[in-house]
């Protein structure tokens, strides 16, 4: 887990993690708050499923805005698939939330996750906001809890942070996440709260947030699966008193912070995949594209052979290249070249000679580059993923039983 200690955490916030018997585990906490202490701006990014949880909803429709105070968390039911009683159910949720701290509903945002059509237990969550809400402080370990207190299948909680000077005034960027199986985000299961006590107009916080989403959270696939509760908020409450005008000189540090805590935070996830045992970058480079580097990206991260041939530490190369080819991009077999873990393999559409056996042992290390170069541009992207292990299948095969 990354060290909260190692700078300081935004002002103006305080969290919670506690247990109300979501969760099957007895004491598991299942209930998070962030909370503001004076209104921010929030922005938000969410699945782009058609099939959506009822907080999903709800949340989507209170973003941007200006006058946001909390984010209210359940893990251990997504409350996806519920009808009209999951809208109430949410609303509901922050509602209560709102009540307990003396704000408006409408400023409080929600999410839930966990398993699919099942409805919230209202009376559990009624006993557990109040609790959240005592619980609050502004301490790293409240800050862990609450990144405790939205994991599912996760092993560890997941946090980042950075500071950055705006002028003479030091600002904070902070965020924590879950997410282990069912990722493919594409705004997967993944939520995100990401907060900061600059100061950000509605627009920048909205561009700012698409823009290191696009690069982060919507770089990375553990099966291919997009979720139905997949979101990543943003809060902005100025408690530093420094303002960032997106022309301005700290604009630039600030929007590299911001990025790299949501990169961060989306590797955390592929590193604490279901079962995953290698940790794979893939880079495609030389398109005329972007988004068509970035479509033979996904393909690779989500080619079932492709990842079950790192999991074998196999240099099966073919099973690459295959995927590439299948992700509708035209191009010809001798514009592709490709290396792994810096051995070329394939040149210009040509197997090349390499020693495989060293080639598996660098697979053996758990980290693993794919770099497949083309001939026909400038554009490029990247995306991790991570292999696909029979644990993995054993742990999605009993999750609910």
């Amino acid at each position: 887990m990354p060290e909260t200690n190692a700078v300081p955490l935004p002002g103006g916030y305080r969290w919670s993690g506690v247990a109300c018997g979501i969760k099957s585990t007895a004491g598991s906490l299942d209930l998070s708050l962030f909370v503001s202490d004076e209104p921010a701006v929030a922005a938000g990014v969410f699945t782009q499923n058609r099939v959506v949880g009822a907080p999903v909803k709800v949340s989507r429709q209170r973003v941007p805005r200006a006058t946001a105070r909390a984010v209210v968390i359940n893990s251990g039911n997504s409350n996806a698939c519920t009808g009209a009683r999951g809208i109430a159910d949410a609303e509901w949720m922050t509602a209560e939330t709102a009540r307990q701290l003396g704000c408006a509903a409408e400023d409080v945002l929600v999410c839930s996750t966990g398993v699919i059509g099942r409805f919230l237990p209202r009376e559990k969550l009624a006993a557990g906001i109040p609790q959240a809400v005592a619980a609050l402080g502004a301490a790293p370990d409240h800050l862990l809890a609450a990144a405790q207190g939205i994991m599912t299948t996760d092993t560890v909680p997941k946090l980042s942070t950075r500071q950055v000077l705006a002028g003479d005034r030091p600002v904070v960027v902070t965020g924590v996440c879950k997410g282990a199986a069912m990722i493919a985000p594409r705004m997967a299961t993944m939520l995100a709260v990401v907060m900061t006590d600059a100061h950000l107009s509605m627009e920048t916080a909205g561009r700012l947030l698409r823009e290191a989403v696009d690069v982060s959270f919507n770089a990375i696939s553990v099966d291919g699966h997009t979720s139905t509760s997949d979101t990543v908020l943003l809060l902005a409450n100025g408690r530093s008193g420094a303002t960032i005008d997106p022309e301005g000189p700290a604009a630039g540090p600030f929007r590299q912070a911001f990025t790299d805590v949501c990169t961060e935070l989306a590797q955390l996830i592929i590193r604490d995949a279901e079962g995953a045992e290698h940790f794979i970058t893939v880079d495609v480079r030389g398109l005329r594209t972007t988004d068509e580097a970035r479509r033979i990206a996904r393909a690779i991260c989500e080619g079932p052979l492709v990842k079950t041939a790192i999991a074998g530490n196999d240099p099966n190369w073919g099973r690459i290249v295959s995927a590439a080819g299948y992700a509708g991009v035209p191009f010809q077999e001798q514009e592709a070249s490709l290396w792994l873990n810096g051995t070329l393999l394939y040149e210009a559409g040509t197997p090349a000679p390499f020693d495989a056996a060293a080639v598996s042992r660098s697979l053996a290390t758990g980290e693993v580059h794919i770099d497949l170069r083309f001939s026909l541009g400038e554009a490029s992207a990247r995306m991790w993923t991570c292999d696909l292990t029979q644990e993995y299948v054993r742990l999605n095969s009993e999750y609910t039983t």
